[in-house]
C-alpha cells in the first residue's frame, strides 16, 4: 500500500471507527528520519552539584540560575568551562566569579531597590502585640 500522506505522521483511531487520519509535521521530516547531524546543539547543564561543599554549592547555584536564563549555546559552554574548572580545583572560587561576571551584568531595566526596615522599641512593640490580642479577643 502506497503513502498518501508522504512524510507525515499517522494516528490511527479505534477500529470501530475505520478512519485513519494523517497529520504532517510541522517541520515537514518523517519522524523515522535521523536528525540533521549539522545542526547545533546547546550543551546540557551539568549535575555536579555538592551540597557539603559551601563555596562549591554557591557557585553552582549561581551557575544553575545563569545557564537556565541564558540562550546563547556559546555562553553556556563558557559557563560549562569555569564550573568544571572549579570542581576539578584548577581556578578558585574568587576566579570563577570573576570569569562568569559579565554574564551576571543587570540590564538598564533591572534595578536595585533600597531596603528600609522600621524599627521599634521593645516596650512599644509588646504594647502594640497586647492591644491587636485585645481587639482580636473581643471580636469573637
Amino acid at each position: 500500500m502506497e503513502d498518501p500522506c508522504p512524510k507525515s505522521i499517522w494516528i490511527e483511531t479505534p477500529i470501530k471507527e475505520g478512519k485513519t487520519i494523517c497529520y504532517t509535521a510541522k517541520s515537514g521530516k518523517n519522524m523515522t528520519e535521523e536528525p540533521n547531524k549539522n545542526e547545533a546543539t546547546l550543551p546540557e547543564k551539568l549535575l555536579i552539584d555538592e551540597p557539603m561543599n559551601f563555596p562549591f554549592h554557591a557557585a553552582y547555584v549561581v551557575y544553575a540560575e545563569l545557564f537556565d536564563n541564558i540562550t546563547d549555546a556559546e555562553t553556556k559552554a563558557d559557563l560549562n568551562r569555569n564550573i568544571e574548572a572549579l570542581k576539578e580545583n584548577r581556578i578558585d572560587p574568587e576566579t570563577f566569579y570573576r570569569n562568569i561576571a559579565h554574564h551576571r551584568k543587570t540590564g538598564p531595566d533591572q534595578h536595585h531597590e533600597r531596603f528600609s526596615l522600621q524599627t521599634q522599641r521593645k516596650r512599644d512593640w509588646r504594647k502594640k502585640a497586647q492591644r491587636q490580642d485585645r481587639i482580636k479577643r473581643h471580636k469573637k
